[in-house]
């Protein structure tokens, strides 16, 4: 980790290792392919086996509402920011815009030496790799949620466009 000086503000310029990223996406569950850029990491998670499931839910449906309560990480439907982290998450999608079953999860790798995580008292690259790994176990095990917007598309549950399609329905 470093400090950067942009102008009148400093950053933390974090120095994430792609052999690191890539032995925690394996140890939770997925493969990856790694894309580095000057100011963020972008990782291309899928599970391991196609079978295996990610579980990130819409938030409004009224049938999700058990794996709501049990979440750690909640995702800004409209930016794909996971709320309280460096992340951002983003659908991979097919030539006809489908959603796959893979994310893509960014990691910011400049942040305002003001960032804090919750809970920890100053970012480092432990503390990111530790987020990392946890969201990435939740995806798997006990769910992230999708909180509002159309920009990331649920890949686990019900969908509330689904049931909007039905309630607008007039019965007869």
């Amino acid at each position: 980790m470093r400090i950067l000086q942009a102008g009148d503000q400093q950053l933390l310029g974090l120095e994430p290792e792609r052999e690191v990223l890539e032995n925690l996406v394996s140890q939770a569950g997925f493969d990856c392919e790694i894309q580095e850029s000057g100011r963020q990491v972008v990782l291309e998670v899928s599970p391991t086996s196609p079978n295996d499931p990610i579980l990130l839910f819409d938030a409004i449906h009224p049938a999700n509402l058990g794996w709501f309560s049990r979440c750690r990480f909640y995702v800004d439907g409209f930016s794909g920011a996971v709320l309280q982290t460096p992340l951002t998450v983003a659908n991979c999608r097919d030539a006809e815009g489908q959603a796959l079953h893979r994310l893509r999860i960014a990691l910011s790798k400049e942040l305002p030496a003001s960032y804090r995580v919750p809970g920890h008292d100053q970012v480092s690259e432990q503390i990111v790799y530790t987020v990392l790994y946890n969201l990435l176990v939740a995806l798997r095990e006990t769910g992230v949620a999708v909180c509002g917007g159309s920009g990331v598309e649920p890949l686990a549950g019900p969908r509330s466009k689904d049931t909007g399609a039905k309630s607008s329905r007039k019965i007869s």
